[in-house]
């Protein structure tokens, strides 16, 4: 079972949860769960960005305070802050206090805001970068998602995304978005939460831009 643990709960799933509750919590109930709020999306592409250089399990266990912190990402609110807002955030222990970081959250924010009167949505926007069956590999095994850093399609977002303005983007980051957003499915092979993640995906209406 390379890359698939057995919980105690008899179930099978992915290796990297391990045996923490959040982060098995994370795994089955969010991880590759289709997403189309703006704001949930917007939050996503921010918090994968604090991650970089870090875990995950890091920014999960922050997560209410970054919400907290930005508005709950309402990206309409953030676009406003200013450098007073920028010198609290940076006194805040709850969240990762690294100053290009958070003004990159400003940034993007202002950034989402011009996507959105282009495109219509945000969610409009990042599911036309959902691959095609064809494109994707004939079986996600352990060894393959370990190789699946970026792909076409995650270079495509992030160079399109910073052409825009936007910035803490790259490939590797928008990789990792797309798949917890559900973008992508890299649940792997005999995952029970594979086939569940993929039902979902085949119920999901994609949004369209306008």
């Amino acid at each position: 079972m390379d890359g698939l643990v057995r919980g105690s709960d008899n179930c099978v799933r992915c290796w990297w949860p391990g045996d923490k509750a959040d982060y098995l919590a994370y795994h089955d109930d969010e991880w590759g769960v289709p997403v189309a709020d703006d704001h949930k999306l917007f939050e996503k592409i921010c918090l994968e960005g604090f991650q970089s250089g870090l875990s995950w399990l890091t920014i999960l266990r922050k997560r209410e305070n970054f919400r907290a912190a930005f508005d709950g990402f309402n990206f309409e609110r953030v676009a406003g802050y200013g450098p007073t807002a920028v010198d609290k955030l940076l006194q805040d222990a709850g969240i990762v206090r690294h100053r290009r970081k958070i003004e990159s959250v400003i940034n993007n924010a202002q950034r989402a805001c011009e996507l959105t009167e282009t495109v219509g949505s945000l969610a409009a926007y990042f599911w036309q970068y959902e691959p095609s069956a064809d494109a994707r590999p004939q079986n996600i095994d352990y060894p393959t998602l370990e190789g699946l850093s970026k792909t076409p399609e995650s270079i495509a977002m992030s160079k399109d995304l910073k052409k825009r303005g936007w910035s803490f983007v790259g490939p590797t980051t928008a990789y990792a978005f797309m798949q917890s957003v559900g973008i992508v499915n890299d649940h792997i092979a005999g995952c029970e939460w594979r086939s569940r993640t993929e039902a979902r995906r085949q119920q999901f209406l994609r949004p369209s831009c306008k």
